[in-house]
């Protein structure tokens, strides 16, 4: 079973300026590589005439990963490798990072370069919110009226959330919970109305939760 781990929950941007030289690093979440691969080519048309725009991800989250990195055409380890080695470090999966160059007439050396592209992702990676991942059942159930009220508590008791509710005979209730917690809810529902309810399961999905 994969270990549960964190991703960025949005896309975001920081900017640096060192000794001249203007970084700017963005972060997205990427669900795959060719996710991956999609986001560095548009941050790349979004900044044709930099200098460099260094990328690197992180596919996949705990002990199975798969990542990448390249330092465009700075000096070899001095953009890409550290730039990932902080995506490694932050504890994130399924995240990306393009930190952008415009160079500004100052040569660094390499220690400056290692330095201020590490900064440059430390920048965003600090700032990211965090989001996890969870399977949930979509589901349908018919609710009498006398029974709606219990059947709301027991649906936020197993983590879910009522999405609709379409009055007539009946409740017509939409909601979605975490599908680890399927044999329980279904089961509380039978106890409650003497076998009579059950909730229809329409989709399974993944949603993402702030952290």
């Amino acid at each position: 079973m994969t270990t549960p781990y964190l991703i960025p929950a949005e896309e975001i941007r920081r900017e640096q300026v060192v000794a001249n030289s203007r970084f700017i690093a963005t972060l997205a979440p990427v669900a795959n590589t060719e996710k991956a691969r999609a986001f560095i080519a548009r941050i790349r048309g979004e900044f044709p005439d930099a200098s460099h725009n260094v990328p690197a991800y992180v596919i996949g989250g705990g002990n199975t990963v798969s990542d990448y990195c390249s330092d465009d055409g700075e000096p070899s380890g001095t953009a890409g490798r550290p730039a990932l080695a902080v995506l490694r470090g932050s504890g994130l999966g399924d995240v990306a990072v393009v930190i952008t160059r415009y160079f500004g007439g100052t040569l660094l050396g390499k220690g400056g370069l290692v330095k201020a592209y590490t900064e440059s992702t430390q920048m965003v990676v600090n700032d990211i919110r965090r989001a996890r991942r969870q399977q949930v059942h979509v589901a349908l159930l018919a609710v009498p009226y006398n029974l709606l009220e219990r059947v709301r508590l027991m649906v936020n008791k197993y983590q879910g959330e009522v999405q609709d509710e379409a009055f007539a005979a009946d409740i017509t209730m939409t909601f979605r919970y975490p599908v680890e917690n399927a044999e329980q809810l279904q089961g509380e529902l039978s106890e409650l109305s003497a076998g009579k309810l059950q909730a229809e399961t329409i989709e399974t999905t993944e949603v993402l939760l702030p952290v």
